[in-house]
């Protein structure tokens, strides 16, 4: 007599009919749901969470790249011909160029940086940083020129300031408004040095994704920044970007060869590094939670399991006497406890697929039902819950849930393999 290969039909047909039967006829239990149930919901939740997390990094670092420099060159300081020392760069536009001819870098622009009181007419004031920048440099940023999320006229920007929409929003302003703006180094008199106070109008507001950008954030002409700020002939620093930021490591030797011999660096890692090893530590906790979950809800396969052999115990018996192997005994019960998984898993990925791909009309439906406020981004930075839905992330997912299932599923069923027919029967 052949023997049949593993995981043959009949052994199929076997396991079907025992999870399509009836209660009453020793067929799938309710722990069995459970765990079906289990499965699914561990597996929404997983996905679910990990799409979030691949949202909010993906998010969080495209905020950072899309209105901040790659990397900052500034000045560590020297000593002119005259003896004076002297913090910044003098022949900037010379510097500007070598740096754009680093391989790589796409753009690089100098900047004045300055810290500023705004004011409005209506006694309203907070502190703002003010960027000097030329118009062509700031059309370029991703997140503030052209094509952002703006409005207004930036092709106005050599006659007034451009400010973010947070700004704006506790300012009470818009387009065609003045700010009055107060730096505590202006005038120098015989007296010393008093604040410097100019009043500039609202050419353009801008929305960079980033509440701590939006709410700080000043632009102003290049030039008119040098004179603001007592820096005539001078740059504070550059913004450098490049094609390839996440590899950004690789850009710093060249770029501080061209910036000079007072030139240091000042990468979005650096500024941005802690929070980034902060979030992939919590994404590694967040799966080993996730994971015990799911193997919680695995688990339950075995109660289901272990109750559906205890009612197939004569069947079992049965089948033996007709010449079926404990290999055959065995794939059969495995079969009926990994169907539950694989649905299971199915299920869980359809959910949590359909939950990252409409996270905006959930999110909304939650904030409608709490009343508002569930997301505040003066804590978060960003203005909404993102979610980025990766396959990889959907493959860890359901390797995890098959894997454990599989797994969990091969002890009740050696149990139901190893029992011998004759104890089976005895009483039958």
């Amino acid at each position: 007599m052949a023997t049949p290969s593993p995981f043959s039909r009949f052994e199929f047909m076997i396991a079907w009919r025992y999870l399509r039967a009836k209660r009453a006829e020793g067929g799938v239990s309710v722990m069995t749901w459970i765990s079906l149930i289990g499965i699914t919901l561990a597996v929404f939740a997983l996905i679910a969470t990990l799409a979030v997390r691949a949202g909010f990094r993906a998010e969080f670092v495209d905020t950072i790249l899309g209105a901040n420099a790659h990397v900052t060159v500034y000045s560590a300081g020297h000593v002119d011909a005259e003896g004076q020392s002297v913090k910044g760069f003098e022949d900037y536009d010379a510097i500007a160029e070598r740096l754009a001819a680093v391989p790589g870098v796409t753009r690089a622009a100098p900047m004045i940086k300055g810290q500023v009181m705004v004011t409005t007419g209506q006694g309203a004031a907070l502190g703002a940083e003010v960027f000097g920048m030329r118009k062509a440099d700031l059309e370029a940023i991703p997140r503030v020129g052209l094509g952002a999320d703006a409005y207004g006229d930036i092709g106005n920007y050599d006659k007034g300031i451009a400010i973010g929409s947070g700004i704006a929003r506790e300012l009470g302003v818009t387009v065609g408004d003045k700010l009055r703006l107060i730096a505590p180094t202006g005038v120098k008199t015989a007296f010393g040095t008093s604040p410097r106070t100019n009043a500039y109008e609202v050419v353009y507001i801008f929305t960079a994704g980033r509440y701590d950008i939006d709410r700080t954030r000043i632009y102003m002409p290049f030039a008119e920044a040098q004179s603001y700020f007592n820096r005539e002939g001078l740059a504070d620093e550059f913004e450098v970007m490049v094609k390839d930021p996440e590899n950004i490591d690789a850009y710093t030797q060249p770029v501080m060869a061209a910036g000079g011999p007072d030139a240091l660096l000042w990468t979005w890692r650096d500024s941005a590094g802690a929070f980034l090893r902060a979030l992939d530590i919590e994404d590694n906790v967040m799966f080993i939670i996730l994971s015990i979950l799911v193997l919680i809800a695995a688990m339950n396969i075995i109660s289901g399991l272990i109750m559906l052999v205890k009612n197939k115990g004569r069947d079992i018996g049965i089948l033996r006497t007709m010449g079926l192997t404990e290999g055959s005994i065995l794939r059969v019960f495995f079969i009926c406890g990994a169907f539950t998984g694989v649905v299971g898993t199915a299920m869980g990925v359809a959910l949590g697929c359909l939950f990252a791909i409409y996270i905006d009309p959930i999110f909304s439906f939650v904030n409608y039902v709490a009343g508002g406020g569930v997301w505040d981004p003066s804590i978060r930075g960003i203005y909404a819950l993102p979610a980025k839905l990766q396959w990889f992330d959907v493959s860890k997912a359901v390797i995890l849930s098959l894997g454990l299932s599989f797994i969990v599923t091969i002890f009740p069923a050696r149990r139901a393999a190893r029992m011998n027919p004759v104890e089976a029967l005895r009483y039958e």
